[in-house]
């Protein structure tokens, strides 16, 4: 018996998803689709899906597992139409960077005997510096060495969390779990605010008079900067997951404007020695952090790693949500 595991979103991370479980075609059928059916057919060339699904509410029906791939602003019409299809015991999962109003929306729309499971992907150190996106952007070890947040509802039971935590293991990855509301404000310091740092030094430089001779000075450090604009998400996309983390996103853009305007007045007084130290520790900083997500090991050195399932095993744990017991004889 196989499991069917349904990936609606066909871009990086629905398509690694696909790939990642691609030697495990005897125990799961994989399921895309993509309201661009251009983006499943890829995939599907790509090796990371066994059928293509055109019809959406079609696609979640024999699905034990449902991952939305999807921008948050995609989320909710999302349930909306796949809710009464899918059938009972059915574990819904995202990878959107907010937490708490997805959650909220899955009580809201999923039937009784449904549930939803949030995953946060951080992605294998090899990958930060690319500059590829979309489904031309998948790998099959995208997650290794790399960590899926959990966040779990109350009530969720515990064959639904055994699912994403197995999820994790199968595709290279470390768990955590967290609060909704922990994850929200941790996505908006580290997602959302690199964005909208991009979207300012743009906005700051490109609508400028002396943009015309400055555009061809513009070098590395101007790319690194305003390249999450392009690379990390559609501008809708962005916009709705700020308003949905409103609070998170202008506490942590209060912090960026407090701080810029620290350096400004160290500059305007020419106190070269503030200066200096406050960059000097940045560069420290952003070293330290910088070898610690290479290495990838953010265990305490007390804490023994688990024992990886095998894939039978693993899968074998889905079929028990939704099923009666047997009598007994």
């Amino acid at each position: 018996m196989t499991v069917q595991i349904t990936i609606i979103g066909m871009g990086q991370i629905g398509t690694s998803v696909g790939l990642a479980l691609a030697e495990q075609k005897e125990l799961v059928r994989r399921v895309g689709h993509d309201k661009e059916l251009k983006l499943s057919r890829q995939a599907e060339k790509m090796g990371a899906l066994d059928r293509v699904e055109i019809n959406l509410p079609h696609s979640v029906r024999d699905a034990d597992l449902v991952l939305l791939a999807l921008p948050v602003d995609q989320i909710k019409a999302t349930l909306e139409i796949i809710a009464y299809d899918l059938k009972e015991g059915a574990v819904v999962m995202d990878t959107a960077p907010v937490k708490e109003t997805v959650a909220a929306w899955a009580k809201e729309l999923l039937p009784e005997g449904r549930y939803y499971v949030g995953l946060t992907p951080v992605l294998n150190p090899a990958y930060l510096q690319t500059h590829d996106f979309g489904t031309e952007a998948a790998h099959a070890d995208l997650f290794h060495s790399g960590m899926l947040i959990i966040v779990t509802p109350p009530g969720i039971p515990s064959e639904a969390i055994r699912l994403a935590t197995d999820l994790t293991r199968l595709l290279g990855a470390q768990h955590l779990f967290a609060d909704p509301v922990e994850v929200d404000s941790l996505m908006a310091a580290t997602h959302l605010l690199p964005l909208f740092m991009a979207a300012a030094l743009l906005n700051a430089t490109v609508d400028q008079p002396g943009w015309q001779e400055g555009r061809r000075f513009a070098g590395r450090a101007y790319a690194e900067v305003t390249g999450p604009i392009e690379l990390l998400g559609e501008p809708g996309a962005i916009s709705s997951a700020a308003l949905l983390t409103r609070q998170n996103i202008l506490r942590v853009i209060d912090s960026l404007i407090a701080e810029l305007h620290t350096f400004r007045t160290d500059i305007q007084d020419h106190n070269e020695k503030a200066l200096v130290e406050r960059l000097e520790r940045a560069r420290l900083n952003r070293f330290k952090w910088w070898g610690q997500r290479q290495a990838a090991n953010w265990r305490s050195g007390t804490e023994a790693p688990g024992d990886m399932p095998t894939a039978s095993e693993t899968f074998g744990r889905m079929f028990g949500l939704g099923r009666k017991p047997k009598p007994k004889s």
